[in-house]
């Protein structure tokens, strides 16, 4: 880690961003930056480095509950960027491909791609949608160093990133010392599930699994394909008993097996079942379908709670903003739009982008009908 390693992490952040626990500004931290970087650098080097802890705060999920999100001093964001940077120059090479959150050059979209072309390609019949309880809360402290010490034989290294687990959280004015989970870099969390289920996942394929099989995971979420029922039951009680051995659970509402892929229209029309079942990733809702042709295809919409989550906080904003003047809020929400439809805009959601559109020029033209308090 060198002092021109810390000046590109720093220049990496946005200018406007807000003060961390520190209260430093990126332009105040700016000025003499390259000595405050020189002694940064000295302090990680000589071991008197400290971070100090994370505030935390939390934000509302769709579901109603809050997701917790760890805001960072400046310096602890420099070397932790730069951290990440060396890490991910040594990882890469090892990870594999069923992994795509947080990866240089795959992003959700080769995610949802993979997955659907796995499904449509494979003789996939059977989906188990996994999600691990809390992951990132409950991430064990000295597996994470195991897994790490795998491939890191740096001492420094290792101990900055102990203390870092172990800073522990500021909430509500009281610092809380943290014995699991990882408030840094999602990339540890990558490294964490590289081992304790990529490689596994990739071994229970080659030496269990009778039929064909697919894995896709971003982050701490993932979707598994089976071609026989048999794999998918036994797989599922194989995971489990997996996770625990390194304190993680599976959530027993929000992890289902259902059948879906291949002939999964016909069987359930079959047995008078009616349509099939969905799930949901990386904010689609993914459906089986038809070609006009007749040829199964997975059809991927917009969660629909997701979509009315937002045009709820649209219209919250709209009116928060009233006072704004037009061409401020008019170009806000233009950026909004196009960088809602350039992620949901997939074949087959187009009714679902409609919809979006109509409401969001129907939440427009009533915020413009109350400024003005004039028809519109």
């Amino acid at each position: 880690m060198t002092v021109e390693l810390l000046h590109e992490s720093f220049y990496n952040f946005k200018r406007d961003a807000a003060s961390g626990v520190d209260s430093l500004s990126w332009l105040e931290y700016e000025q003499g930056l390259l000595t405050r970087l020189t002694a940064l650098h000295d302090k990680v080097h000589s071991g008197r480095y400290r971070a100090q802890p994370v505030r935390r705060v939390f934000i509302p999920k769709a579901d109603g509950s809050e997701r917790p999100l760890g805001v960072t001093g400046l310096e602890d964001k420099i070397v932790q960027t730069a951290v990440v940077q060396v890490l991910n120059a040594i990882y890469e090479q090892n990870f594999l491909g069923l992994s795509y959150g947080f990866r240089p050059g795959r992003g959700q979209h080769d995610a949802l791609d993979a997955l659907s072309v796995g499904i449509q390609n494979s003789r996939v019949r059977w989906i188990l949608d996994v999600d691990i309880r809390a992951f990132f809360d409950t991430i064990d402290h000295e597996w994470m160093m195991c897994c790490l010490q795998r491939r890191i034989a740096d001492r420094r290294m290792l101990a900055l990133i102990a203390r870092w687990l172990r800073t522990g959280v500021l909430e509500n004015g009281k610092r809380i010392p943290a014995k699991q989970g990882t408030p840094i870099s999602p990339l540890l969390a990558n490294i964490y599930l590289h081992y304790v289920m990529d490689l596994w996942i990739r071994q229970w394929r080659e030496r269990t699994a009778r039929g064909q099989m697919i894995a896709v995971r971003y982050a701490d979420d993932s979707v598994l394909g089976f071609e026989k029922h048999e794999d998918a039951w036994s797989f599922h009680q194989a995971l489990e008993a997996r996770l625990a051995q390194f304190n993680l659970t599976l959530h027993p509402e929000k992890t289902r097996l259902l059948r879906l892929g291949w002939f999964a229209i016909e069987d359930r029309k079959k047995r008078g079942e009616g349509k099939p079942e969905t799930f949901d990733f990386l904010g689609f809702t993914h459906i089986c379908d038809k070609t006009k042709n007749g040829m199964f295809v997975v059809r991927r919409v917009t969660i629909a709670k997701r979509m009315r989550t937002t045009i709820r906080e649209i219209r919250a904003q709209l009116h928060k903003r009233r006072h704004e003047p037009v061409p401020v809020i008019g170009q806000w929400l233009s950026r909004l739009f196009k960088g809602y439809c350039n992620y949901y805009h997939v074949p087959g959601n187009t009714r679902r982008l409609d919809a979006f559109r109509r409401e969001v020029i129907g939440a427009w033209r009533h915020a413009l009908k109350r400024r003005s308090q004039r028809t519109v």
